[in-house]
């Protein structure tokens, strides 16, 4: 794990504010055996040729999947991807640096934790704080 986790962690929202790209959509997916069912797709992904930056990115995030992609023709590219339950770990560490994605970041946290943004969580009891400090 690198050192400056918390400039790499604003580096990265900075890149993915850039080069990144959220899929979140609720799709309805055809089963062979069953009847067709709703899915939520989340996926979070940053594609670019520097392989360096691509590395920083996996190692520091430490989730999802780095891989290597050539088309005939094109320059050699680098795609991290992530989905689901990993997409929330890395919204949750984008959020406060990023931009541009906020919206779709926002989206994908109220999703999977919807009352984390209630209006009464930032709130403090003054009384029982202060109780429980003196005892």
């Amino acid at each position: 794990m690198n050192d400056n986790l918390k400039l790499d962690i604003a580096y990265i929202a900075g890149v993915f504010d850039g080069k990144g790209s959220i899929y979140y959509k609720q799709i309805i997916e055809k089963r062979k055996t069953k009847n067709p069912i709703k899915v939520w797709k989340i996926r979070m992904e940053i594609s670019m040729p520097d392989k360096n930056v691509m590395e920083l990115v996996h190692e520091t995030l430490g989730c999802g999947t780095l891989r290597e992609k050539k088309a005939p023709g094109k320059k050699k590219q680098y795609r991290w991807q992530c989905s689901h339950r990993d997409a929330l770990y890395v919204c949750k560490l984008l959020w406060p640096h990023t931009i541009i994605k906020l919206h779709k970041i926002e989206q994908i946290i109220d999703h999977y934790e919807p009352d984390i943004q209630d209006l009464g969580d930032n709130i403090v009891d003054l009384a029982l704080e202060r109780e429980t400090r003196q005892s």
